[in-house]
């Protein structure tokens, strides 16, 4: 306790003395040359790490920790423009700009500035994954502090999206869908994302009611670019967890992105409460380049190898648990090994061309190939039973002895082809926008595992086995086509109004089934520019995939159909001044009602569904955040969710006491109540080079039952969420830095040490359980905590370029 009381009063101390240090300020609006505002314009400080982006009315708001700076202004299709600036410390100017159209650019600025204006998106701040404390080290962490997203496992890379599971979620890199593994079971065995964090240029997500251009998933979409750059870079990023090298190249007709990255979080998991040998190895290549042939035409090629490993030979463990006046202990020992191999590898070639001003079309194919291994042969002899009376009184009382046995040699092998026409038109005041896709999947699957609880301590199989349970023996080769195309129009209403309407339509060979998605937005901006209000509505579907067919015997339903959900959203932005710089609130409030859902249980990452059962359910919630520069330079956010989301299993019914029972409305898996996140970030007073990141999540209890149980018995919960993460920095080469390095300066344009603390309460959260029997056959569900406090360094450099 004492421990912990020191490290909250060094928080508390740090943040105390820590206020804002603006050195100059420069405001004003971007236009085009109509003298029209424009959205979306980047806005940096060369050499330095300040950037923003034009608001809905052009505005902008950029700071300069140093009196002579130049500031570059660029939008796709515009002709970029830089300009230089000598004033003196605390001014406040203001400049406005005009930007003109570069006709020979493939991405025109009237297709891209109207597909930014209306959408019901989030942009990201890419330059809040860098300092965020992180111990996944993946991309996606930053989305578990965005409204509507739920999470209850920081090693892991999933998340979940007002009441949907993993399974629900869209992610593009560059147009081009991305597809995870199926396999994995725990964070332990998962490793790197396929997003490159230091080749993001931009990432908008949007939680729902998104655009008709996106695909046929239920809850949410993550929007990935690799662009671009404007300058030669070379990044490197080494800490005790993962290493990642990515360089940036720019030549007279192309660019080159080229990315490693190389993960190890042994040190993480050997302070669980499972002892033994961990060997996880994760590491994966990315490379973009891109050729334009002529002013009209331009060639991409996109390539990535995943590779992982995940090896355990366990030994022992000791877990406590229960409550303080009935505490209770197990204690396992463990002989045999888990082995998993994660193998995936994409490529996409993308053509781009534009005949004509304000025309883009695009043709994209990809290819990407995964393959999945997981093997384990372990066998447990274990103890528990209560502790004494208390949890601090370790006398044990009622000891309940047994083996534990669990068996698995699984092979997965996913290949997905799949090629995409997009065209984008302006025509005056419409963006119309249609597009046309084939994939093709195909799986071959080998199942072949069981367990086996035994709590009187003694196995006895007999010659067919038939004392083992949970068996999953089968052989599944099957092939999927999906048919799907697009049309939307983008278009003002009036000076204030803006309407989107579009549709999706798709057939599934599997199930035979021709699904249609409208769907509509429409957004309206008062004449005070600083407020927008937002109506979504919608139609999603999913049609069935390989993980949604699978039982829990391994036995695929082929007549599976589409999942359906019918979404709408009310929200509201505003933005104001406050505390010294500009905020911005922004609330939704949603429904989605769905009359076909397959329901499923969830097992820490494994997602298992009832694929013979159809539900219907409902979500509702809302989602309030504001964030801004609190601290100049810097920027924050808190956010709160709020939501319910319930099924009803059709026909689901059993017997109690001779009398016919129906559970009715249940609560859904992501039934999680109340989300809650900050992400902080401040600098100290008298060393403005010093900066403090802090991410604060909570996130309340999920319902749980034992696996091969029907889910009206799912009255379990997993305990609330919560979790503190501190980061501490140093800038080396901030331009507010008084003594620079001498050897630092010349050869670098960034050199930043990262000190961060990982769980620093180290509270025990829950990711599962372990469901054992004592000798009455009672069942107790033994928690599977996730990490404890962990130290980590971080070294961030960035090489000068000298061309």
């Amino acid at each position: 306790m004492l421990q912990i009381r020191l490290t909250l009063l060094m928080l508390m101390a740090c943040c105390g003395i820590a206020v804002a240090q603006p050195l100059v300020r420069v405001s004003g609006v971007v236009y085009n040359e109509r003298k029209l505002p424009l959205s979306q314009v980047t806005v940096s400080v060369l050499g330095q790490t300040q950037s923003t982006v034009t608001d809905e009315s052009g505005k902008y708001t950029v700071y300069s920790k140093s009196e002579s700076f130049s500031i570059k202004y660029s939008l796709l299709g515009y002709l970029p423009q830089v300009l230089k600036f000598n004033t003196h410390s605390g001014v406040r100017l203001t400049q406005d700009i005009n930007l003109f159209a570069n006709i020979n650019e493939l991405e025109q600025v009237n297709i891209t500035n109207k597909q930014n204006q209306l959408s019901n998106t989030t942009t990201i701040n890419i330059a809040d994954v860098t300092s965020m404390p992180m111990v996944s080290g993946n991309f996606e962490t930053i989305l578990k502090t965005l409204p509507g997203v739920s999470t209850n496992n920081e090693l892991s890379a999933q998340y979940s999206v007002r009441g949907g599971n993993f399974d629900e979620n869209l992610i593009y890199i560059n147009d081009i869908e991305i597809n995870r593994p199926v396999l994995i079971r725990n964070g332990q065995q998962e490793g790197l994302s396929a997003i490159h964090a230091e080749l993001v240029s931009k990432a908008k997500f949007s939680a729902g009611g998104f655009e008709a251009r996106y695909g046929d998933k239920l809850s949410s979409v993550l929007d990935i670019r690799y662009d671009k750059p404007d300058s030669n870079q070379t990044i490197l990023s080494a800490s005790f967890l993962n290493t990642s090298l990515a360089t940036k190249r720019i030549f007279k007709r192309s660019f080159f992105l080229a990315g490693f990255r190389y993960k190890n979080n042994s040190s993480v998991l050997t302070k669980q409460d499972e002892k033994g040998s961990y060997s996880p190895h994760f590491a994966d290549v990315q490379l973009l380049y891109q050729y334009e042939f002529s002013p009209k035409l331009s060639i991409s090629v996109l390539g990535n190898l995943n590779l992982g490993q995940f090896k355990l030979l366990p030994t022992n463990r000791e877990t406590q648990f229960g409550t303080l006046n009935t505490a209770l202990r197990l204690d396992m020992d463990y002989t045999g090994q888990e082995i998993d191999d994660y193998q995936t590898f994409g490529t996409a070639v993308t053509a781009t061309y534009a005949p004509q001003p304000n025309l883009v079309i695009k043709l994209i194919n990809s290819y990407f190939n995964t393959i999945e291994r997981e093997q384990f042969d372990i066998t447990s002899n274990y103890v528990f039973g209560k502790t004494g009376q208390g949890l601090f009184n370790h006398s044990e009382q009622n000891k309940s002895t047994g083996v534990y046995y669990k068996y698995g040699k699984n092979n997965l092998n996913t290949q997905i082809f799949a090629t995409e026409l997009k065209v984008d038109q302006n025509f005056n005041n419409h963006l119309f926008s249609w597009g046309l896709k084939l994939d093709q999947s195909h799986y071959k699957d080998q199942l072949n595992e069981y367990s086996y609880t035994d709590s009187s301590g003694i196995i006895q199989l007999n010659a067919n086995n038939k004392a083992f349970n949970n068996i999953v023996k089968a052989e599944n080769n099957i092939s999927i086509k999906n048919y799907s195309a697009y049309i939307q129009d983008s278009y003002s209403l009036s000076n204030y109004a803006e309407l989107q309407l579009g549709t999706r339509a798709g057939y599934n060979t599997l199930s035979g089934q021709l699904i249609i998605s409208p769907r509509m937005l429409i957004a309206y901006r008062p004449n005070s520019n600083n407020k927008i209000l937002r109506f979504a509505a919608g139609v999603y579907k999913q049609p069935p995939s390989y993980r949604t067919l699978r039982d829990f015997s391994g036995e695929l339903n082929t007549s599976q159909k589409a999942q359906s959900s019918y979404n709408t959203s009310l929200g509201y932005d505003y933005a104001f001044d406050a505390f010294g710089a500009r905020l911005k609130f922004t609330s939704e409030a949603y429904f989605k009602y769905s009359d076909r859902l397959i329901p499923y249980k969830i097992d820490n990452l494994r997602i298992r569904y009832l694929a013979n059962e159809v539900s219907k359910g409902y979500a509702y919630g809302a989602d309030f955040s504001v964030g801004g520069e609190f601290v100049k330079d810097l920027i924050s956010y808190f956010r709160m969710s709020v939501m319910r989301a319930s099924e009803d299993i059709i026909g689901d019914r059993y017997i109690q006491n001779g009398q016919i029972i129906y559970p009715g409305y249940m609560k859904r898996p992501t039934d999680q109540r109340l989300n809650f996140s900050i992400f902080f970030q401040d600098r100290l007073l008298n060393s403005p080079t010093y900066k403090v990141h802090l991410t604060a999540m909570y996130g309340s209890r999920l319902p749980i039952g034992p696996p091969q149980t029907p889910k009206y018995l799912d009255k379990f919960f997993i305990p609330s969420y919560k979790r503190l993460d501190i980061g501490f920095s140093k800038d080396f080469l901030d331009d507010v830095a008084i003594h620079k390095p001498k050897f630092l300066d010349q050869n670098f344009s960034s050199v930043i040490l990262f000190f961060e603390i990982f769980n620093m309460l180290n509270i025990n959260n829950t990711a599962s359980y372990l469901w054992l029997n004592d000798v009455d056959n009672v069942q107790y569900a033994i928690p599977n905590y996730l990490t404890g406090r962990q130290f980590n360094l971080k070294l961030i450099v960035k090489l000068k370029n000298k061309t």
